[in-house]
């Protein structure tokens, strides 16, 4: 396993970003909040999961090692792969990932581009007792990494999910500029809300 790469940021697109290490550049497909931190020409280290395919050899990574931990634990519901579940630490952090499961909550875990009502059911069964208890302070994804307008609590979860429903990053970064009216002061924001919101207007573009 790749525990983690360390070294040079060559390149960064929507998704994902380019480690260089030791003159090889390796690509890992990342949340938004990890590639808020990970400028182009610096020194980085992420922690990294290796998911190996019959035809692919795919590195994902993260801002730290209990997120990493969390994305290999929620691959072990029926239905969750690893794009999944890293849409879920698009949207959600290790920890209020591990409170909703604990406490049943399936509407914060229909947030996430790709669970439906059932299938957030199915999740809180399957993973119940698995994800561990809370461990750090816990926030909505990005708050911890991203500075200035980028660091409103809801906007990484919010262009997540309009890239993962197949919008550019682009478009998905003017779509939550343009909510960002909408939002509660205080970064209490209905993310779900604001999706929605962005979603219409992209529909209008």
């Amino acid at each position: 396993m790749i525990a983690f790469l360390s070294g040079r940021v060559a390149a960064r697109g929507a998704g994902s970003a380019v480690i260089e290490v030791g003159g090889v550049g390796m690509t890992v497909q990342c949340t938004p909040a990890t590639l808020a931190r990970l400028p182009v020409g610096e020194q980085a280290t992420v922690a990294t999961a290796l998911v190996v395919r019959e035809d692919s050899l795919t590195l994902f990574g993260f801002g730290d090692d209990d997120e990493r931990d969390v994305f290999e634990r929620l691959q072990s519901a029926s239905g969750v792969g690893p794009r999944l579940a890293l849409a879920m630490l698009a949207v959600h952090t290790p920890d209020s990932l591990r409170r909703a499961v604990a406490a049943e909550d399936t509407g914060a875990l229909v947030q996430v581009p790709g669970i439906g009502k059932k299938g957030a059911q199915r999740i809180v069964l399957e993973l119940k007792g698995k994800l561990g208890v809370p461990v750090g302070e816990d926030g909505p994804v990005g708050a911890r990494h991203v500075a200035g307008p980028a660091a409103l609590p809801w906007r990484p979860q919010v262009v997540s999910g309009l890239v993962n429903l197949g919008w550019s990053a682009r478009d998905a970064e003017s779509a939550a500029d343009a909510v960002a009216d909408d939002a509660e002061a205080g970064g209490d924001a209905d993310v779900a809300a604001l999706l929605r919101s962005a979603l219409r207007k992209l529909s209008r573009a």
